[in-house]
C-alpha cells in the first residue's frame, strides 16, 4: 500500500554518485552551478562531508555536504530535485548534515542563502538558524544579496529541545533508512 511518504536512503556521497549530483545542480542553480570538478575537488577534501539520497528505485534525488573546521561547519550545498520538492527531504538532508556535526563535536553551524529563497530560510530558521547579516551582491547569476546564518552552539539545551522536535515531527512525513 502505496502511504504517499518518501522513502529515502542516505549515505555519505561517493564519486559514482558526480554525475546525478551535476544533473540536480544544473536544474536547481541554473548556469551558476557547481563544476563536476568542484565535486570531485570535494570528496577528496579532508574537511568536507557531502551525502547522497537515493529513492526507492536507486535514483539520486538529493545531496547536501559541508565543511568542518575545528568546531565550525559551513554548509556549502543542499539540493533537492525539483520533483521531489515540498516532499521534506530538503530537511531530511539538513538533518543528515546536523547529525553528522552532532558526532564531529561540531558547536556552531553557518551558511549563506539567497534573500528570496523563502523556504529554505524557513527551513533554517526552523532548525535555530539566525540572520546575522548579508553579503550584498554575493549571487552571480542575478546579484542577489545573500543572508548569511548561524546557529547556536548546537550542544546547548533550547538547540538540542527543538532539533529532537523537529525530528519527531518529521518521522510521519518521509521515511529515512
Amino acid at each position: 500500500m502505496d502511504t504517499g511518504i518518501l522513502t529515502v536512503k542516505i549515505k555519505p556521497m561517493q564519486k559514482s554518485d558526480i554525475d546525478a549530483v551535476e544533473s540536480i545542480e544544473q536544474r536547481a542553480y541554473g548556469q551558476h552551478h557547481w563544476s563536476m570538478d568542484s565535486f570531485m575537488s570535494e570528496l577528496s577534501n579532508e574537511l568536507a562531508k557531502y551525502f547522497s539520497a537515493f529513492n526507492e528505485n536507486g535514483e539520486l534525488i538529493a545531496y547536501a555536504g559541508c565543511w568542518q573546521i575545528l568546531e565550525e561547519a559551513h554548509i556549502t550545498t543542499l539540493a533537492v530535485a525539483p520533483e521531489y520538492r515540498r516532499k521534506s527531504l530538503g530537511e531530511a538532508m539538513l538533518i543528515t548534515l546536523l547529525k553528522q556535526c552532532y558526532k564531529d563535536m561540531i558547536k556552531y553551524i553557518t551558511l549563506e542563502v539567497r534573500v528570496s529563497n523563502k523556504a529554505a530560510v524557513s527551513l533554517y530558521k526552523k532548525y535555530g538558524f539566525k540572520s546575522l547579516g548579508v553579503r550584498k551582491g554575493y549571487y552571480q547569476d542575478n546579484n542577489e544579496d545573500a543572508l548569511i546564518m548561524w546557529t547556536e552552539n548546537i550542544f546547548y539545551d533550547k538547540f538540542k529541545s527543538e532539533y529532537e522536535h523537529n525530528i519527531a515531527a518529521l518521522k510521519g512525513k518521509i521515511n529515512i533508512l
